[in-house]
């Protein structure tokens, strides 16, 4: 079983806004120390500063994704101050909205490197690192985009299915072998976050997310919870689940509703006009933010996610105890001690790090 989440120390990418950044709140008030990464140091700056004046503990490490060596020396740093990872959170995105012939190669790439190649980067760094402290957890946040297809979003959908399927095969790779470590995918709704304000649109106007829209707290409390608690897969929202029952009762029937313009486009545009500029190549300056803008109303709590979506099904309970009874026959169940590294040092709660 992991740590509880007081005796964590949690690697977070994609913790400069939104959902990241309120994972590391959530976090960091639970008692564990948390390495925040994004590109943004301005943001990261502000976010590490706003958790040791809360009492919490925190560093800093700025981090591109898209950047393998980046994300290895992430992981180099976290275990350097800490002396170990518990738990990896991979969630840093970018997005680009239009028609799938508006948006360009170099575009598509650039959102697959992110997105998609950026969560690899993370599960690369992380599997040393996490086997050296005796196990841990792997947390991916997909989308439920990753499981139905909306339009005006290919680039971002086609990552998140992808994420899906890349974590299914890690979570069968390390069940073969017997690791204790375990992979969590997180499918969050509609949230409302600086996400559709830092992302490129084609449309001429600003996106917005699509209704019903909830609170990026609804996740964090979804990742702290699986840190602790690690489920195959979480849908973050009520929405989110409805959306998986759409898929699998009637796809057709989606394709015909979504490809309503009034329906599928209309409810992702706005009447503001778009400002030109987006993270989809560079961080957007500035000192970072959980909310975003969006008018309407917002769902603050998921008492469905809270009572159903974090629930074990009984096919895991079975692949849990399976995995725990190999692990013992082949000696390798993990010892709730985990050594520090050696120069490791403990961080003040009072102080803001950064590491490079």
């Amino acid at each position: 079983m992991p740590k509880p989440v007081s005796d964590q120390v949690v690697v977070i990418c994609g913790a400069s806004s939104g959902v990241g950044r309120a994972a590391a709140l959530a976090f960091a008030a639970r008692g564990a120390r948390v390495v925040c990464a994004a590109r943004g140091e301005q943001a990261l700056g502000t976010l590490v500063a706003q958790i040791g004046r809360e009492g919490g503990t925190a560093v800093a490490v700025p981090t591109d994704v898209a950047d393998p060596a980046a994300v290895r020396a992430l992981a180099d740093a976290a275990e350097r101050h800490f002396g170990r990872i518990d738990t990896w959170i991979n969630a840093a995105a970018v997005g680009v909205w239009g028609r799938v012939e508006d948006v360009t190669d170099a575009e598509f790439e650039r959102v697959m490197r992110v997105n998609f190649l950026g969560h690899v980067h993370g599960v690369h760094a992380a599997l040393p690192a996490l086997r050296r402290a005796g196990g841990g957890v792997i947390i991916g946040i997909s989308s439920a985009e990753g499981v139905r297809a909306v339009p005006l979003q290919a680039p971002y959908v086609a990552t998140k299915f992808a994420l899906r399927g890349f974590y299914d095969s890690l979570r069968m790779d390390l069940a073969q072998d017997g690791e204790p470590i375990a992979v969590s995918t997180i499918l969050p709704a509609s949230l409302d976050t600086p996400f559709f304000e830092h992302a490129r649109s084609k449309l001429g106007v600003m996106v917005k997310p699509p209704p019903p829209v909830y609170a990026p707290e609804v996740v964090a409390a979804t990742l702290v919870h699986a840190a602790a608690h690690p489920r195959r897969e979480i849908p973050a929202g009520g929405a989110a689940a409805a959306f998986q029952l759409g898929q699998r009762l009637s796809p057709a029937l989606l394709d015909v509703v979504l490809s309503i313009p009034r329906l599928g486009r209309g409810m992702q545009r706005t009447d503001r006009p778009d400002t030109g500029t987006d993270n989809v190549d560079a961080p957007v300056n500035g000192p970072g933010r959980v909310h975003g803008s969006h008018p309407g109303r917002v769902l603050r709590h998921s008492l469905f996610t809270r009572l159903i979506g974090r629930r074990s099904r009984p096919a895991e309970v079975v692949a849990a105890v399976a995995g725990r009874l190999r692990r013992r026959g082949q000696g390798r169940e993990p010892s709730r001690a985990t050594a520090a590294t050696p120069g490791s040092t403990p961080a003040s709660p009072a102080r803001m790090h950064k590491l490079t």
